[in-house]
């Protein structure tokens, strides 16, 4: 009886208000692990430090879970949204700007030493044209390349339609490719 009254109240908008099932959150933690971790490794200093706020973005979302409504795609806005707050609260807490992000991984591991440190000037290369983006513009970027998100999650995550979020990628895209012909 309680079910069919949930899944009755949920059945007007097309969103679920079942909380999600253990087996549900386990299936979309195993998913979205990765994404997640590559998504705050790009926000983070270190490798522990992104896995330490993806540990606790599944945390909350386990314990929050029973919020969650929408239908399965509505899941990575959601989960997503948890991480950047994570991340936000971190960087506030670090007291550090965090105007700069490297999107992890750059590359196949090198052997060459001077690949290395070629690698390295081109991390910081584009550190540096990062720096000079919004932080709207950059979170957007990490959100795609390092939680590799569509348009339409990342605006789930942000808070902004698909359209608008598509428009911010691609002005942020093209300021990284003009700063980067200036350079030339």
């Amino acid at each position: 009886m309680e079910v069919s009254r949930a899944v009755a109240a949920g059945a007007d908008d097309g969103t679920s208000a079942i909380p999600l099932s253990e087996a549900e959150f386990i299936g979309r933690y195993r998913q979205w692990r990765d994404p997640v971790y590559r998504y705050l490794r790009a926000r983070c200093r270190t490798d522990e430090d992104a896995a330490d706020l993806t540990a606790s973005a599944f945390e909350r979302a386990w314990r929050a879970r029973h919020t969650f409504r929408g239908p399965t795609d509505a899941y990575p806005g959601w989960i997503f949204g948890i991480a950047r707050r994570l991340a936000v609260d971190a960087a506030r807490r670090q007291r550090t700007a965090a105007r700069t992000q490297v999107f992890w991984p750059l590359a196949p591991p090198m052997l060459d030493p001077a690949d290395l440190v070629s690698a390295g000037e081109d991390v910081r290369h584009l550190a540096h044209r990062l720096a000079d983006l919004s932080d709207l513009q950059r979170e957007a970027l990490a959100l795609r390349f390092g939680g590799r998100l569509t348009a339409t999650q990342i605006g789930a995550a942000i808070g902004k339609s698909e359209a608008a979020t598509q428009k911010l990628l691609t002005r942020a895209l093209a300021r990284l490719k003009e700063a980067y012909r200036d350079d030339e």
